[in-house]
């Protein structure tokens, strides 16, 4: 390879000058020029643009850039003047044919110019900064036609006009119109805003807030609200079809503000149509237009929630305050439930599960169902009703609907404490007498309150249930180690109860026959025989019997009766008549108890089988009874229940409530030893809001017990008030 230097290569300028025509850049102009009036003139066929396009070139390529784009610049607008003038001639409807016709042409002879003038618009535009010709082009025809005065404000008033006429019902040609406006638009945006969309908007305010007002004299609250949506509607279809897209939102502003957001408070409080009588009569399709149509403004779905919340809690608080309607603790719940599913129905269909209502609703339900003290109480009995009998028969997916319903209801309970006491008291019944229609849905509520309520409340319920298992193994035990001795005796079934699972009950006295005496004996010997360390106590009031009886003409009967009822039925075995005060001697029955069951036994008509004298529905002290020999029923086994009140009387829910209260002050108690111990030093208010945030999903404490726990555990030198500050306390470990 040879290592001698190569020779740089190199170009060098053109020795001789190229001397150009003086009357070059004339000529060739005059050649462009006429052909663009060619163009303008439907000419162009006959043209040459390949010669033509060599001859711009030339004309930039000889620094004749300037002459060529000032050239073009005049002949356009002498041009654009006669179409001007042609447009300003045309006659009525014509106007806007001959406009968009003309804005056609110029499009076209736009695009040939500007293929003929492409190497200026590309080299010498950009160098000097001057407006490219397709744009010059648009510029000039904005400026020369559309901004012509006669043009400019005929246009606009055609334009407002075929508007108006589509609003009215007329047909206009929108294909003409969506032309007139793109040309607008293709102008620039200021151009379809300062000539149409200003005055557009304008107009059509004017206009909806007269027809609103029109139609807010004449139609109910539904038909003026199908009205608006119409006119909403179209106004978006409007806007499709010839409309800039950015104008959707700016025309529906304008009709949601006229014709919703200016009477949204009367259309909500219209006598007779409102909100609240849609929610009465149930109009799930207004109610459904109304939402959509007041979620568009300002505070609108925040004025339907407040008047449905208010109307809920006005209708709540007339419902637990009627006495009529509390009469039934059970049709009571049952209203409650319609009720709350009438809104839940409204939220999900017409307010399309707006969480905002659904809170609102939660709300206003647990506002009213505390105003009365004894919903705990009928909720349970409600539950009570349902596990008796009510699900009998029902598919096991209706049962969860049920128990979903109940605990739903439960959640807004501020005392759930004393749901739970009266509950406990209704499962001891059912599960005591076999009244419960079935265990899978006890089990299956119990499992929903642990869930909501955690371990602690419910345990002592499932201990329940563990009781009755544990008595039917004792049974079988007691039976096959005493059954040979017992014979043709009275047959024994005993549930042995854990005191502490199971509600509290009073130890009533009652003097059983001496039959059953005896067979009662040999189960408590047998069952402290096998368990040490315990005592057990009858509870006679909770017990049932089945007796047979044998009435007049030999016929038989196998009765089902209380424990009660029994001791009273088999004093007839010995006396055919018996006074009122010589039952209670014999017995020893509480009054109360005692005139329930004789009640029951006498007064019951299919059931009574004693006779009772005088007869009315009351016992009296002087009554008197018989055995009721002509009793007839056309059933063998014959159920006779206890004549009981199904909700509590004041006295006994007075009772009830003081042992809620007592069974609180531990609770209230261990709360302040547990937020003290954490720590250590804490003012009066913080520890009254620490205590009800700690103990609100069981009850709301009263700020006033709180205060006496908190003396109470000062004086058992739990706590000690601060020396400088009486209102702080200290923790003593």
């Amino acid at each position: 390879m040879s290592s001698q230097k190569k020779k740089a290569f190199q170009i060098e300028a053109f020795k001789h000058r190229v001397v150009v025509d003086p009357k070059y850049a004339e000529k060739t102009w005059k050649i462009l020029e006429h052909a663009i009036h060619e163009i303008y003139n439907h000419n162009a066929s006959g043209l040459s643009f390949e010669e033509l396009y060599r001859n711009a070139y030339n004309m930039v390529l000889h620094k004749f850039g300037e002459k060529l784009y000032s050239g073009l610049v005049t002949t356009m607008t002498s041009h654009l003047k006669e179409i001007s003038n042609s447009i300003e001639a045309a006659q009525g409807g014509l106007f806007l044919d001959e406009l968009n016709r003309k804005w056609a042409e110029h499009n076209k002879a736009l695009q040939m110019i500007r293929d003929i003038l492409m190497y200026m618009d590309r080299t010498f535009i950009p160098n000097t900064h001057k407006t490219p010709v397709h744009e010059l082009g648009l510029n000039l025809w904005r400026d020369v036609v559309i901004h012509s005065h006669a043009i400019q404000s005929r246009l606009q008033a055609i334009l407002l006009e075929n508007v108006r006429r589509e609003r009215s019902g007329e047909v206009i040609d929108r294909g003409l119109m969506r032309s007139i406006t793109k040309m607008l638009m293709d102008l620039g945006p200021s151009v379809y805003q300062d000539n149409f969309e200003k005055h557009f908007l304008e107009v059509s305010a004017d206009f909806y807030r007269l027809e609103s007002q029109e139609f807010i004299e004449s139609c109910d609250c539904g038909e003026y609200l199908k009205k608006a949506e119409r006119r909403l509607n179209e106004e978006i279809e409007r806007v499709s079809h010839y409309l800039d897209t950015r104008s959707e939102v700016k025309i529906t502003n304008v009709v949601e503000t006229e014709m919703i957001e200016s009477h949204m408070h009367r259309l909500v409080q219209m006598e007779n149509s409102g909100l609240i009588n849609m929610i009465v009569d149930e109009k799930y399709e207004d109610l459904g237009r109304m939402y959509c149509l007041f979620r568009r403004v300002s505070s609108g779905l925040v004025l339907i929630r407040d008047v449905m919340t208010s109307y809920i809690r006005d209708t709540g608080k007339q419902l637990l305050t009627d006495p009529e309607r509390l009469k039934d603790p059970v049709d009571f719940v049952q209203q409650l439930l319609d009720l709350k599913d009438k809104y839940d129905k409204i939220i999900t269909s017409a307010f399309r599960n707006d969480k905002t209502f659904q809170n609102a609703l939660n709300s206003s339900f647990e506002y009213f169902i505390n105003l009365n003290s004894r919903s705990p109480e009928f909720i349970s009995l409600f539950v009570d009703d349902k596990l008796r009998k009510g699900l009998r028969g029902v598919t096991e997916e209706d049962v969860e609907l049920v128990l979903d319903k109940v605990m739903m209801l439960f959640r807004y309970l501020q005392e759930k404490d004393v749901f739970e006491k009266y509950y406990k008291q209704h499962l001891a019944k059912r599960l005591l007498s076999g009244k419960s229609v079935s265990d899978d849905a006890e089990r299956s509520l119990i499992v929903k309150l642990k869930t909501e309520c955690g371990y602690q409340f419910t345990s002592k319920l499932e201990g329940m249930f563990t009781d009755m298992k544990t008595s039917q193994d004792t049974m079988q035990g007691f039976h096959a180690s005493h059954g040979s001795d017992i014979g043709d005796g009275p047959m024994l079934s005993v549930q042995v109860l854990t005191t502490g699972s199971w509600p509290t009950q009073l130890i009533t006295t009652c003097n059983l026959p001496a039959e059953i005496l005896g067979i009662c004996e040999k189960f408590r010997n047998y069952y402290l025989g096998t368990h040490t360390g315990r005592r057990l106590s009858w509870q006679t009031n909770m017990g049932t019997a089945d007796l047979k009886a044998t009435f007049g003409k030999g016929q038989k009967h196998e009765l089902n009766v209380s424990t009660y009822q029994m001791c009273v039925l088999m004093l007839f075995n010995d006396a055919d008549r018996l006074s009122y005060k010589e039952i209670e001697q014999v017995t020893e029955i509480p009054t109360s108890d005692l005139k329930r069951c004789l009640q029951s036994l006498a007064c019951v008509k299919g059931k009574n089988v004693l006779r009772k004298e005088p007869m009315s529905k009351d016992i009296a002290d002087t009554d008197t009874f018989l055995f009721n020999d002509k009793y007839t029923s056309k059933f063998f086994k014959v159920k006779i229940g206890t004549v009981a009140a199904q909700r509590e009387s004041e006295p006994e829910n007075q009772e009830t409530r003081q042992r809620v209260e007592e069974d609180r002050k531990p609770q209230i108690e261990a709360a302040i030893v547990r937020i003290m111990k954490a720590r250590r030093v804490l003012d009066h208010n913080n520890i009254v809001a620490e205590v009800t945030k700690q103990l609100q999903s069981r009850f709301l404490p009263n700020p006033v017990v709180i205060k006496k726990r908190i003396e109470s555990l000062i004086e058992r030198e739990f706590l000690e008030r601060d020396k400088g500050d009486r209102k702080l306390y200290r923790y003593l470990a």
